[in-house]
Formats: C-alpha cells, sequence, structure tokens
C-alpha cells in the first residue's frame, strides 16, 4: 500500500499577511476553491494502492486538519501532533514509527508530500508517483526531483548519476546542493543533470527507519521515544513532548538523503511550485491580458505584472507595474514583486516586536467554530461568534469579566450558573464574572452570536475551563 504522509508544519511567512501562525497558507484557499492542504489531498484520487493518510502538524492546527479533511470526505489514518518545530527528520521518523507500529513490517510506502504545494499535471504526478512506488519496494529511497524550466536560486538541487532503471527513468543520486548563486544556476541549468529538490519522498517504513538509525541514531531514539510514549486521542497522536524536544532538528536530506547510497531521484515535470512567495503565486495564477492577478473588489487604471489581493475592502491601483498588493481586515501589503521573498523581514519584524498581526487574523478559528473582534478598547469587547452545528465551547469562567451574548443568527442552548435554557434570535443573556457558563449549537445552521465584554482584563488567557469536548479543560 501507499500511505500518504503529509507534512503540515510549515507556517508559509512570506505570504503574510494571508499566511499567519495560527492559520498558514496550507490551511488557505489561494489557488483554488480548496485550501492547499486538500488540493494536496484531492490531487492523489486515482493512485491505485493508496490508503488513510497520515498528517504530521503542529498542536496548534490539530482541529484545522481534522475539519478540512472532514470537508471533503477524507477518512485520516491518524493525526501525528508535533509539540514543537523539529524540521522534516524527526516528523518523518515519528510517521514511520507509527506506520511500522501498526503491524510491524513496515512494508507499506510512505509518500512524503508538503501540504503547500501546486502540482497543475495530475496525470504525470500520478505516473511519477507509481513509478517511485515500484522502487521503492526495492527499499530504495526516492526522491522527487522537479525539471527545471529557468535557472533558479532560491531552490536546493540534486544531481543526478547513473541509471538506476530505465524503465522507470530512474537514476542514482550523485549529490545533493544547496541554493546555489545565479552563475552556478545557469551551469546546473545548461548541463541537464541537475533537478530543483522538490521535498518530496517515497520509501518503505521500515527502510527511512533503518538508515534512521545508521545515519541520525540521536533523532531515531528520540522519535521512537517519543511515539512509543505519546498518547493516542481518537484520530490525534499525541508525541511525549520532552522525548521529542530531546531530538536535534533536521531536514530529512541532511540528516539521510545525503549520507545514503540507496537514494535514488526520479525526474518529475508536472508544473511544480511550491509557492514561496507572492511571486511564485502570481506565476502560478491566470494572468488577464494586462500580465494581473487580481482578487476581490479591485479598481485598476494603467496596472500590468502585479498581483493584487483585497480581502475586506476596495483597492484602487494606479500607474503601476510588477507589484504586489495584498488586503487582510487588519494589514496591508506593498511590495515590488521582484522583492517579495523580503516579506520574511517584515515578519521578523513583527516577531520581535511581539506584535498579534503574526499569529492570526481578526477571525480566529477553533475546534468549535470561529469568532472575530469587531471593536475594542481597554474596558469592553465586542465579538461575532460563529459556532458550528453540533458544537458546544468549552464549561467555564472568567476572573476579570462578564459577558453579554444577543443571538443574531440559530439556536443557542446555554448554561449560566445552575441555569441551563435556548435562546432564538434576537434573545440575550447577561453571565457575571466569576459565573461557570457554556454555549453549544444544537440546530442544523451556524449559530451566530454578538459577544459583549466588559470588565478590567479582556485577553483570551482569562479562562478556566472546567469541561471540554476537545480536550482542553485544565
Amino acid at each position: 500500500m501507499i500511505i500518504p504522509v503529509i507534512l503540515s508544519g510549515g507556517t508559509g511567512s512570506r505570504l503574510w499577511p494571508m499566511s499567519r501562525e495560527l492559520n498558514p497558507k496550507q490551511f488557505l484557499a489561494l489557488c483554488s476553491e480548496q485550501t492547499m492542504l486538500q488540493e494536496t489531498m484531492i490531487r492523489l484520487d486515482g493512485i491505485d494502492d493508496l490508503a488513510a493518510p497520515v498528517v504530521v502538524c503542529n498542536e496548534e492546527h490539530r482541529f484545522l486538519v481534522a475539519q478540512q479533511m472532514r470537508d471533503i470526505g477524507v477518512d485520516v489514518d491518524k493525526i501525528i501532533l508535533e509539540p514543537v518545530g523539529r524540521n522534516t527528520a524527526p516528523a518523518i521518523c515519528a510517521a514511520a514509527e507509527y506506520i511500522q507500529g501498526r503491524d510491524g513490517s513496515g512494508d507499506d510506502v510512505m509518500l512524503i508530500l508538503a501540504a503547500d504545494h501546486v502540482i497543475q499535471n495530475k496525470t504525470v504526478f500520478h505516473q511519477v508517483v507509481e513509478s517511485g512506488y515500484r522502487v521503492a519496494q526495492q527499499g530504495q529511497l526516492v526522491t522527487f526531483g522537479i525539471v527545471p524550466h529557468k535557472a533558479e536560486t532560491g531552490y536546493g538541487y540534486i544531481k543526478r548519476a547513473a541509471i538506476f532503471e530505465q524503465d522507470e527513468n530512474a537514476y542514482k543520486v550523485a549529490q545533493f546542493v544547496e541554493k546555489p548563486n545565479l552563475e552556478t544556476a545557469q551551469e546546473y541549468f545548461a548541463s541537464g543533470e541537475y533537478y530543483w529538490n522538490s521535498g518530496m519522498f517515497m520509501f518503505q517504513a521500515s527502510a527511512i527507519l533503518q538508515e534512521l538509525k545508521a545515519f541520525s541514531s540521536d533523532i531515531y531514539e528520540s522519535v521512537k521515544n517519543a511515539v512509543k510514549k505519546g498518547a493516542k486521542d481518537l484520530d490525534f497522536c499525541r508525541l511525549e513532548v520532552d522525548a521529542f524536544i530531546a531530538s536535534p532538528s533536521d531536514s530529512i536530506d541532511y540528516a539521510v538523503m545525503e549520507k545514503t547510497d540507496k537514494a535514488v531521484v526520479l525526474p518529475l515535470d508536472a508544473d511544480w511550485s511550491d509557492v514561496g512567495a507572492w511571486s511564485a503565486l502570481w506565476e502560478v495564477k491566470s494572468h488577464d491580458t494586462q500580465g494581473n492577478v487580481i482578487h476581490g473588489d479591485v479598481l485598476q487604471h494603467d496596472l500590468s505584472n502585479s498581483y493584487i489581493h483585497a480581502e475586506e475592502r476596495m483597492i484602487a491601483v494606479i500607474g503601476m507595474d510588477n507589484c504586489v498588493v495584498v488586503e487582510t481586515a487588519d494589514a496591508v501589503l506593498v511590495a515590488d514583486k521582484s522583492r517579495s521573498q523580503d516579506v520574511k523581514e517584515i515578519v521578523n519584524q513583527l516577531k520581535n516586536t511581539r506584535r498579534e498581526e503574526i499569529l492570526s487574523h481578526q477571525r480566529v478559528y477553533r475546534p468549535w467554530g470561529s469568532y472575530e473582534t469587531l471593536e475594542e478598547t481597554e474596558r469592553f469587547k465586542v465579538k461575532r461568534i460563529v459556532v458550528n452545528p453540533g458544537a458546544k465551547l468549552s464549561l467555564q469562567m472568567h476572573h476579570h469579566r462578564a459577558e453579554h451574548w444577543v443571538v443574531v443568527k440559530g439556536t443557542a442552548k446555554i448554561i449560566c450558573g445552575d441555569k441551563e435554557f435556548v435562546m432564538t434570535e434576537d434573545q440575550s443573556n447577561y453571565t457575571p464574572l466569576g459565573t461557570q457558563h457554556r454555549l453549544e449549537n444544537p440546530g442544523v445552521i451556524p449559530l451566530e452570536i454578538i459577544e459583549i465584554q466588559t470588565g478590567s482584563y479582556l485577553g483570551e488567557d482569562d479562562i478556566v475551563r472546567f469541561d471540554d469536548h476537545y480536550g482542553r479543560a485544565e
């Protein structure tokens, strides 16, 4: 069987302000009506011998992953939760340990995919994956090398060696090389012997674990211990924190692929992109006659070769070429398209000053739904809360604030102190400071609430949970 292992731990910081730490690019619908995570799974449809996927993600993203997989009708085998980011080698090791632990054989082939790539030629992708499957079943560690269409300095490269298997168009790997300067990249491109390093792999669980044990035993032992001591909770596999933190942070390239003699590269020419910056997103989207990509309420005059994205407001752009303008409810980015990689410098400034704009949008997603802050001052805050059908918030209380709820759509089931009752549209409830309370949607349509908080402190950390459907009770 082929088991897709989707790595979904990135933050996509170069696509700020759309991509935020709590809602990064893999969970956004940037290239189609589906999110990038959903597209990663959907493009596997039609591959033979495909098993249920395993997803490796950040603890904070677990409910986003689960919900987005449910939305496209995919039953996930397991969602492995990383307590901290440790790069791709520990993530892949954890998935391999879990997969081998199910039956002890480790003969299933793992298809390692990033959650945030674009592959537009699905037919070619399927053909190369099926070739990779046959090579991986021979105990080889397969990587997919993207056939370059230009000299590119933004990717690492893989140099091919002698042919490994003619029928599968597979080559032994001669060398992995770092991102080159332009002159070196031009030499690589002209030679025809180099491919872009895609970060996609195929290998048997037993094969990669054997090589990890041989070449990166500290990663292997730490992660093996983290899986063994971890806790399984429904679809989630929680890695033991201390053991996983003890693992070095390393990529699978450094930890194994550069050292093993079993590395094989298969060329892939399927309109691939890692969408690593706004300029890359402009490249993969359809352009108008002036070379523009425009999303949302945009008015423009004398605009060319640009990416304009409006979320909340109308944008007017005049007399610009080769630019990026991205507007969200709380931030606007304006950049020269050729400098879009430099967004990371703005992200670093946001991190250094601990700005909220690095973490989340005004609309924040929770396992039960979402909330959006409409107005905030020192003594009061107004939110729009949406609770999904059948979902409920935790049983909780606050030390520093009271809350007033007004139902604007749907039906609410409420616990307030020792009372339990139902409210419908235009009805309201007041919860005094220090009172246990809970909000639930017993209906079949989303419940919308306007919440008015008043008090001396309105931070999200002023919450004590007594019971929680999602395992967050203290």
